[in-house]
């Protein structure tokens, strides 16, 4: 929509805004960090609307809790937008001069009256009023959104319904207004501003773009192919069809975190060859022929990291790594060399001057200036440059610098696998506070938040549809695999929906279950929708093809 890969807005602006719609994410437990500045907004008399499923415990702070059946983000979207534009709550002059596409956008959303939604989403529609009123009047608010929006086979989509809300209010481009993807792991926006993308070089610059592809070229002193590469989802396309035969990881465990991890694990066992590169034996680098000892990022490193309000902070080594692991740069160096180029330096320092001279939005980011500021946002054209807390204020020029942000006309998709009297039950996933993605960092540490046992979570009303009591281990069973889990009763679900988490395989091997329904886009599974089925455990489970 915008042309770059970020949060427009910095934490700061949270705890200064009005409203903030929270759309398909805990914040509270996944965000913990991010959700303080919502607390410093909320203490100065900001709303809060938590748009969830589940009764997450980020509703205990939420001005209203919006509860959409999975998989209807776009319905009710829609429905917010049809209140603003029918209710005179759009910013009527911002839409004529920084967007395109207004008028194809109003008639797509013309029948999703709050009504009507309500009917799809279950949403009531004096409730869908409300939120929407609040957003539009307000003169500054926030969309913040997670993996409940992304985690969807038209993950796109959903994002771009949500970015339409902002373009027709104008909250976007200026303080105290934007739209935010909250990263979910520790330098995930560093990764991708990097450029471990497969269409983009560092700075979020096009592959395909035969001017900049030469300047790299050129610096690097080899050539690079014009055309985008795979991400993690092609890969695995790649790999059944026998076009990729060989797989590279580093810190990153797709065994354990990818849906149907059936099939996932049956493909890279069927790999020539297979290198790891990580901290620990995962469930990946059990199936590698190599596996590469690396040192922590986090304290065993030297470098920088990028968090989600686009801040470059300087990491440093607190500690040397373990006997026999090694930085990640050692060992991506000594492998170039040993397959015959050399690319020069290791020094982290020296490492991040070549990119920023390449990338123009870090130009001005050097180590001295990140260690004075104490971390500068991206971009940062030039040494005199302080820094963007948001971004896309262009829009608000007059005259208008650059292309306008254009309206999205999406229209709303049913989840993939549809509920059936053989799988009655609609499985979302999720984190918890306590532990972290495929539990391979945290699992290995006592922690007094952690459950002694992973559940899977359901509401009180589907203990008695299906005649279970809390407690007592049942088998979960998708059209991909089955896994054995106590059950745990969540009076915060709604009737039908149950709840997992995949931070714990030895426990519950979740990904076993999910549907490997991926957005065309973006990659991203359906990791939200599956359809399952629970059975009391009268005989014991069968184990499972491929494993």
């Amino acid at each position: 929509m915008f042309g770059a890969g970020g949060g427009t807005s910095s934490y700061r602006e949270v705890g200064e805004t009005d409203v903030v719609l929270l759309w398909g994410s805990n914040a509270r437990e996944t965000h913990p960090i991010f959700f303080h500045h919502v607390l410093r907004a909320i203490d100065r008399g900001a709303r809060l609307y938590v748009i969830d499923p589940r009764k997450t415990p980020s509703t205990a702070w939420a001005t209203r809790h919006l509860a959409p059946h999975v998989g209807t983000d776009i319905e009710l979207a829609h429905a917010v937008a049809h209140v603003l534009i029918h209710e005179g709550l759009v910013d009527e002059t911002f839409i004529r001069r920084a967007t395109a596409g207004f008028e194809d956008f109003k008639a797509s959303v013309e029948r999703w009256t709050p009504e009507a939604a309500e009917a799809a989403t279950s949403v009531p529609a004096a409730l869908i009023r409300e939120m929407a009123r609040d957003f539009g009047r307000a003169d500054r608010a926030m969309i913040c959104w997670t993996l409940g929006i992304t985690e969807h086979h038209d993950a796109v989509d959903n994002v771009l319904s949500l970015i339409n809300l902002a373009l027709l209010t104008g909250h976007v481009g200026k303080w105290g207004s934007g739209v935010n993807p909250l990263r979910g792991q520790n330098n995930v926006q560093g990764g991708g501003d990097a450029g471990a993308l497969p269409h983009k070089l560092p700075g979020f610059q096009d592959v395909e773009d035969d001017e900049i592809r030469a300047r790299y070229e050129r610096a690097w002193g080899a050539t690079i192919p014009p055309k985008k590469g795979w991400h993690l989802t092609d890969q695995l396309h790649a790999m059944e069809r026998r076009e990729l035969r060989a797989l590279y990881c580093l810190g990153e465990n797709p065994a354990q975190s990818e849906a149907d991890a059936h099939r996932v694990r049956k493909l890279l066992r069927e790999l020539d060859h297979l290198v790891v590169q990580d901290l620990f034996l995962t469930k990946t680098a059990e199936l590698a022929h190599v596996v590469l000892p690396a040192a922590a990022s986090l304290g065993e490193s030297e470098g920088t990291v990028t968090n989600s309000e686009r801040r470059v902070q300087r990491l440093r080594r607190a500690v040397p790594p373990p006997m026999g692991a090694r930085d990640d740069i050692w060992i991506i160096a000594e492998l170039s060399k040993r397959l015959g180029h050399d690319l020069g330096t290791t020094h982290a320092e020296a490492i991040w001057d070549e990119m920023r001279a390449l990338s123009p939005m870090h130009r001005g980011m050097s180590y001295a200036r990140l260690e004075a500021l104490g971390g500068i946002q991206w971009p940062c054209p030039d040494e005199t440059h302080p820094g963007t807390p948001f971004l896309h204020d262009r829009l608000w020029a007059e005259p208008r610098v650059g292309p306008p942000a254009p309206f999205h006309v999406v229209h709303p998709e049913p989840p993939v696998e549809a509920l059936t009297p053989e799988y009655p039950l609609r499985l979302t996933t999720g984190r918890r506070l306590s532990d972290y993605n495929t539990g391979v960092q945290s699992g290995a540490f006592a922690s007094p938040l952690r459950r002694a046992l992973e559940t899977i979570d359901l509401a009180p009303q589907d203990l008695v549809r299906f005649g279970v009591r809390e407690g007592e281990r049942v088998r979960v069973r998708s059209r991909r695999g089955a896994v054995e889990a106590p059950v745990r009763a969540d009076p915060r679900l709604p009737a039908g929906l149950a709840f997992m988490t995949l931070h714990r395989p030895e426990q519950v091997d979740t990904n076993l279950l999910t549907i490997e329904a991926t957005d065309p886009r973006a990659g991203t599974a359906e990791f939200k929708a599956a359809a399952i089925c629970i059975e009391r455990l009268d005989v014991p489970l069968q184990s499972e093809p491929g494993e």
